[in-house]
């Protein structure tokens, strides 16, 4: 028995363009209830990156395989290919790299490799929609003399950053990005002075900020103002606005703004033409506002969420979904005077005339910090099995 540990040294999310490191470590481990303990032996190991991709047969139709090109060897099981049993279909992979040939091990003895690979930044981002999924993982797969192979699937996400890949790093070293608190290995600083800029790059566009300003007004007159102060956000920031109704002729009777994704099929691979679009709200905020003259919300975008992106299949659009209850009635009908002679008391109607309209507000969303971005992902730096 082999047992085979993979660990991702910064953790499970990256970004596109970025060197992943994985060490797979292969230990013969002692056991006390064994009475004769033996070497054991590995014909070969050997690890690749691949994205599998899935549509849903109920909304995306894809064009038909080609059934010429059916590959015999893939059939066999002791041929490593990384995606066998997978749902889907491979859309990207790295050059499949040998980790050892004839490995030996004694009882208690473990070897180490390093993989490293650089993620290609053509490929589309880490995606679990309603109608289709971009699936990233690194397989290990070994084999024992005479043994079908055994895969070990290390899932991770990815990032999608557009820039970095045609961003020239400078030649004089003093001036690249880098961080003068951490002592970096050599081989290790182009891949650290990638994150570094991509840092530098989401935050020179996330922090432009400038009053932008809507009226709020139905058929029948203004409702009030919405103010906002910028439209360009990063997974894991607030979106915040406020409202102004004191200069509305309407009374806004209740309000809701809903932070959602679009996620729409590109139209020559829609199953049914004009199907509708999907969506997914990430957070909501409802509120009663009678009387109020001023209002705000704060929606959290969600880490673990997908930055807007576009393929040749699929687009995500992220968007603020407003809907407003206002008053079919004057202000003042919406109290009334109780039929009390010492004192005023004043309640609410019990019935009255409303109208309700909807209103959509385009945001931006990109990527973060991968590393902050791995301390709420749903996948495990380690991963390992037993051959």
């Amino acid at each position: 028995m082999i047992e085979v540990l993979a660990k991702l040294g910064r953790g499970p999310v990256f970004l596109a363009g970025e060197v992943l490191e994985c060490v797979i470590t292969f230990t013969n481990p002692l056991s006390a209830s064994s009475t004769s303990a033996s070497s054991e032996m590995l014909a070969w190991a050997s690890a690749q990156i691949h994205c599998q991709f899935h549509a849903s047969e109920n909304r995306v139709a894809l064009p038909p395989s080609d059934g010429s090109k059916h590959d015999v060897q893939a059939e066999n099981e002791t041929v490593f290919v990384p995606n066998r049993g997978e749902r889907g279909q491979c859309i990207l992979s790295t050059p499949p790299k040998i980790l050892f040939c004839d490995l030996r091990l004694d009882p208690g003895e473990s070897k180490s490799y390093s993989y490293c690979e650089t993620l290609p930044v053509d490929g589309p981002p880490s995606f679990r929609g309603q109608s289709v999924k971009y699936v990233y993982k690194l397989t290990i797969g070994c084999q024992r003399v005479n043994s079908p192979i055994k895969l070990l699937r290390v899932p991770f996400r990815v990032l999608v950053l557009h820039g970095l890949k045609d961003y020239q790093f400078p030649q004089d070293e003093a001036v690249a990005p880098s961080n003068p608190f951490l002592e970096e290995e050599e081989g290790l600083k182009k891949d650290s002075r990638l994150a570094d800029l991509a840092t530098e790059l989401l935050m020179v566009a996330t922090s432009r900020r400038s009053l932008h300003l809507y009226n709020i007004s139905n058929t029948r007159g203004k409702v009030g103002t919405f103010c906002i102060f910028k439209t360009v956000y990063k997974i894991g920031e607030d979106v915040i606005g406020t409202f102004n109704f004191s200069e509305g002729d309407i009374p806004c009777l209740q309000f809701s703004v809903s932070l959602q994704t679009e996620e729409s099929i590109q139209e020559e691979f829609q199953r049914r033409r004009g199907q509708p679009v999907s969506f997914t709200v990430h957070a909501r905020h409802q509120e009663s506002c009678l009387h109020t003259a001023q209002s705000s919300f704060s929606l959290p975008i969600p880490l673990s969420s997908t930055p807007g992106f576009t393929t040749n299949i699929v687009s995500l659009k992220w968007r603020l979904h407003f809907e407003f209850v206002t008053s079919g009635e004057s202000a003042g009908t919406c109290l009334v005077r109780g039929n009390q002679s010492e004192a005023v008391t004043w309640t609410g109607v019990e019935q009255m005339e409303v109208d309700t309209f909807s209103w959509d507000l385009p945001i931006k969303v990109l990527p973060t910090n991968p590393i902050l971005a791995s301390y709420v992902s749903q996948f495990s730096s380690t991963n390992s099995i037993t051959i």
